[in-house]
């Protein structure tokens, strides 16, 4: 797929990896519809990327919400006329051990920890791939969807929920590969490993060191060589119902 003028949404597209991805495209002449809950740091990707030369809008929605997911690719649609792809980006985390023994007492993982991260990052991958699939069937667009997983797909202590997730959007990501392939739709992944973001930036410097102490490369990926694969798989029309690990060469 050639990417000048093409209408790609990223859902969490305001910061971290969403925003560098956004970023990256509009370099490319991408047209963006930015998804996430934040206005003012969507104000400011957006502005980021129309200052490239693009057309950029954002949209507040939640994509745990159904209602929420269904009028805004609707919206998106009627605003640009088109759908290209989709990066099911959005995510949280709400990390902790299922069960943790201290002093004697013992510590359950809630129900909610564990149902608002399955809520997030795998209904929310499910609404926002069949909205937007929809939506391109509707309107005779191929294109590309591409979700981020991560390498705690494989099961990472402390992430029971967040683990589960991901590897359920690997899963579905080669279930939609097979089915959505007839309509001219690509399904494919990417799985991060650790990746330098806000977040991870802020962590104790030895925190840091004993993390990328256990990455054969010895650091972390930068969110630039995430938004590089991202571009890669949506201009390569054969990749599909695959997921590109990007974790230098790290495995948990």
């Amino acid at each position: 797929m050639q990417l000048k003028d093409k209408v790609i949404i990223i859902t969490g597209g305001c910061q971290g990896l969403g925003r560098a991805m956004a970023e990256y495209l509009a370099d490319k002449g991408v047209k963006l519809a930015l998804v996430d809950l934040n206005q003012e740091k969507l104000d400011e990707a957006v502005a980021a990327c129309k200052a490239m030369g693009v057309e950029a809008r954002a949209y507040l929605c939640n994509v745990a919400n159904e209602e929420q997911v269904t009028q805004t690719v609707a919206q998106i649609a009627e605003d640009f006329g088109a759908i290209n792809g989709l990066v099911n980006n959005a995510g949280i985390l709400r990390d902790g051990l299922t069960i943790k023994v201290k002093d004697g007492e013992i510590t359950k993982l809630s129900l909610a920890q564990w149902q608002s991260v399955i809520d997030v990052n795998l209904t929310g991958v499910f609404l926002c791939t069949r909205e937007v699939a929809a939506k391109m069937i509707e309107l005779k667009n191929e294109g590309a969807i591409i979700n981020i997983s991560s390498i705690s797909r494989a099961g990472n202590i402390g992430q029971a929920n967040y683990s589960a997730a991901k590897a359920g959007v690997a899963a579905d990501t080669v279930v939609w590969a097979k089915e959505l392939a007839r309509y001219g739709i690509r399904v494919a992944g990417v799985a991060p490993g650790f990746i330098e973001t806000e977040m991870v930036a802020s962590m104790k410097p030895e925190a840091l060191e004993r993390m990328t102490s256990v990455i054969p490369l010895r650091r972390m990926g930068k969110p630039a060589e995430i938004a590089h694969s991202v571009a890669y798989i949506l201009e390569n029309d054969y990749y599909t119902g695959r997921i590109l690990e990007l974790d230098g060469g790290l495995r948990l």
